[in-house]
């Protein structure tokens, strides 16, 4: 049950805040045992596109960094990308606040950096027509002739690194994959695809969350029956 809530908003994204009351479950009747979930603040953002020109995510990240212990972070993503440092900024107040809180659900589409966020979830929901892509970033550099060419190196040696260790160490692309997504391949996902690649962990369907291994079972059943 909540018991106050709360709405923030920038540019693109809007941060929803909801403190829920302790509930208690009994699970051994005979023993007297009970689940005990603690009073916690669900912090939900809903994610468009990552493009905040003005004063950028300040208010929505203060608000984030008030997170405790118990708190979770719900992110909901329908984009198509964007300025990669914003996605890095989404990176950090999750390995600082929420390294094991975090779901993220894909509504509907999250391509670019929209994907790269779908992939920082602990816990990674989608729906039948979700829709994922991966693709090398996209960037310029600005500056006196002589600093171009180390900006753009560094740049670039900062962003493939940032992508390989969200990508490829968690098992969604290969090693061959990435080289060959690095000189211009996309990988385009489809919620079947999400779910074999392990990309996608749970599956909305008809009201019910099941897991990528029931969606997938429920896949063949379906085509079995036509």
């Amino acid at each position: 049950m909540a018991i106050d809530k709360k709405e923030l908003s920038s540019e693109q994204h809007t941060l929803y805040t909801e403190v829920v009351a302790e509930k208690k479950t009994l699970v051994d009747k005979e023993r007297n045992l009970y689940e005990v979930i603690p009073k916690h603040t669900v912090y939900r953002i809903f994610v468009g596109r990552f493009f905040e020109l003005k004063k950028g995510l300040h208010t929505v990240f203060n608000e984030l960094k008030q997170a405790k212990k118990d708190d979770k972070f719900e992110i909901i993503i329908n984009s198509v990308g964007g300025f990669v440092n914003e996605g890095m900024q989404f990176f950090n107040i999750i390995n600082e606040k929420f390294s094991n809180s975090t779901t993220t659900y894909l509504d509907n589409r999250g391509y670019s950096m929209g994907a790269l966020l779908f992939c920082m979830g602990s816990k990674r929901v989608i729906y039948p027509y979700s829709d994922l892509m991966f693709h090398n970033y996209a960037g310029g550099a600005h500056g006196k002739g002589g600093e171009l060419k180390a900006q753009v190196k560094h740049f670039d040696t900062l962003i493939k690194s940032f992508f390989y260790d969200i990508i490829v160490r968690q098992g969604f692309l290969s090693e061959d994959e990435f080289k060959k997504m690095l000189i211009g391949k996309d990988y385009w996902f489809d919620a079947k695809k999400l779910c074999k690649r392990g990309i996608a962990t749970h599956v909305i369907v008809d009201g019910k969350e099941i897991t990528a291994k029931e969606f997938l079972k429920l896949l063949k059943k379906v085509k079995k029956g036509k």
